[in-house]
């Protein structure tokens, strides 16, 4: 059974969007999706106290703070460090550099690429889904 906590997504461009909550309901996973287009509302909202989050997908490129930027700010803020959120990089383009920079200068668990096939991405969500869903945490109650 998927779990039920919510699912937050930092991204700017809405037609990702709607092709993100598709799949995911496709899939079979009804958890709320709270949508994000910029890194500042997202702050706000993981430095609120809420229920859990069961992930984090967020673009490198948003207007403002980029999401690199974002996630050294979450790791700098120990209340967030603490609550183990998986993070996950989630963008349709990104430099070696960027991907060496989320693994070597903070606390990430994945860097995906969108992709442009509906299909490859629905997989790509169901495997992510499915290991996040199997996997122990210290996020877990």
């Amino acid at each position: 059974m998927p779990k039920k906590d919510t699912i937050v997504l930092i991204e700017d461009d809405s037609d990702d969007k709607v092709i993100f909550e598709m799949i995911t309901r496709e899939l079979g996973y009804e958890n709320e999706i709270k949508w994000f287009t910029n890194s500042e509302d997202a702050m706000n909202f993981l430095c609120a106290p809420h229920d859990a989050l069961f992930l984090i997908f967020c673009d490198i490129n948003l207007p403002g703070r980029s999401g690199l930027q974002l996630k050294k700010d979450i790791d700098a803020i120990p209340y967030l460090r603490k609550k183990s959120i998986p993070f996950l990089f989630y963008s349709t383009n990104a430099s070696q550099e960027e991907v060496d920079t989320a693994y070597t200068q903070m606390t990430v668990q994945g860097f995906f690429l969108k992709g442009h096939d509906y299909n490859k991405i629905k997989v790509l969500l169901k495997t992510i889904y499915d290991y996040w869903s199997a996997c122990r945490h210290p996020n877990m109650q």
